[in-house]
């Protein structure tokens, strides 16, 4: 059999995706009992039929925001996650980040602690369950391989957190030996020695979620008594092959085409004010590089969204920090999803 490697995105596969790759789509957090006892109100307001927020005499001006009387998760994963998922069949490598104050639901609304016994309607399981209809509706002609791997980025190191280590202990502890970040000849990111586990259903795709969300860095502050302390990032890679259309009918040709392609699902940690937070030794200096990572990824989509300085080519500084590094072939095309708490 004679392998043919199609590039990202290649047009004997895919249709091009939408020029405005990066969108941004604000999801504003309910108020939860202990707020309502204290007599909280929200601060934030949804301007009616448009994707405009607006805090005191200030407006902003999104792609979708949903407000907070409880927006449907399924709402949300039809509008803004969805097509990632027909553009990474389509061999685009995509992406998801969760970003927001800590304690704003960011994990609840990716979830990252589904565990495949609940009806969870986070971002996660959602994709999840759209990926293998697809592959079950394409394998007529059409070979899957799914892999899946999870990781995160505590103190600006990378853990793996399918590692067989990863189950019984948390990144803090000394027995966790980082991994190392490579660029390949062409460009791509790797991480050597990741754990990366083929998956053959929805369930064991939850079940490596949930063993790795077991292993995430997490601790107690004034504003959230389980703050993630690391940057999660759960990878589902899609690996298709089938047999090459170029080819005609009466061909005893074995070529195929093999058509690669990453989802990358972010839950960040929380950005976080020390005064608030009430941090001190380690949980400060945990924040000190969380905030260092977002501030990083927040240069990074300044850059690549600033369209006369990317048409002239200008520096965009992927190198600033891990985070940015492992996700800088995936940020062009990706969902910022900004959950805000008020």
């Amino acid at each position: 059999e004679i392998p043919r490697v199609l590039p990202m995105g290649s047009s004997d596969m895919a249709s091009q995706p939408q020029s405005d790759s990066v969108k941004v789509a604000v999801n504003v957090r309910p108020l939860i009992t202990p707020e309502l006892v204290l007599g909280c109100t929200d601060c934030v307001t949804v301007t009616p039929g448009e994707p405009q927020v607006q805090i005191g005499p200030h407006v902003f001006t999104y792609d979708h925001v949903y407000g907070s009387t409880g927006s449907s998760s399924s709402l949300i994963f039809e509008q803004c996650v969805y097509p990632l998922v027909d553009s990474l069949f389509c061999g685009y490598n995509t992406t998801v980040l969760a970003y927001g104050q800590t304690g704003s639901g960011k994990t609840y609304t990716m979830g990252t602690n589904y565990s495949g016994e609940s009806n969870c309607g986070g971002i996660i399981p959602q994709v999840m369950e759209t990926i293998f209809k697809k592959a079950d509706a394409m394998k007529g002609d059409t070979e899957f391989l799914i892999r899946v791997s999870f990781i995160e980025i505590f103190k600006e190191e990378v853990f793996d957190l399918l590692d067989d280590p990863g189950s019984v202990a948390k990144a803090a502890a000394p027995a966790r030996v980082p991994i190392q970040i490579r660029e390949t000849a062409n460009g791509s990111i790797t991480l050597a020695g990741v754990t990366e586990a083929e998956v053959k259903s929805k369930e064991e795709m939850a079940l490596h979620l949930a063993r790795g969300s077991l292993s995430r860095a997490t601790g107690s502050t004034n504003m959230n008594s389980q703050s993630s302390r690391s940057h999660a990032i759960f990878t589902i890679s899609i690996e298709q092959k089938r047999t090459s259309s170029s080819a005609s009918e009466k061909s005893t040709s074995n070529e195929y085409d093999i058509l690669s392609s990453k989802f990358h699902l972010v839950d960040l940690a929380g950005s976080e004010r020390a005064k608030r937070t009430g941090a001190d030794g380690l949980r400060l200096k945990e924040g000190i590089h969380i905030n260092r990572g977002l501030l990083a990824l927040g240069n990074v989509i300044s850059a690549l969204g600033d369209e006369k300085k990317r048409k002239e080519g200008a520096f965009v500084p992927y190198r600033d920090s891990k985070l940015t590094r492992l996700l800088q072939v995936c940020i062009p095309l990706l969902v910022f999803l900004y959950d805000l708490l008020f």
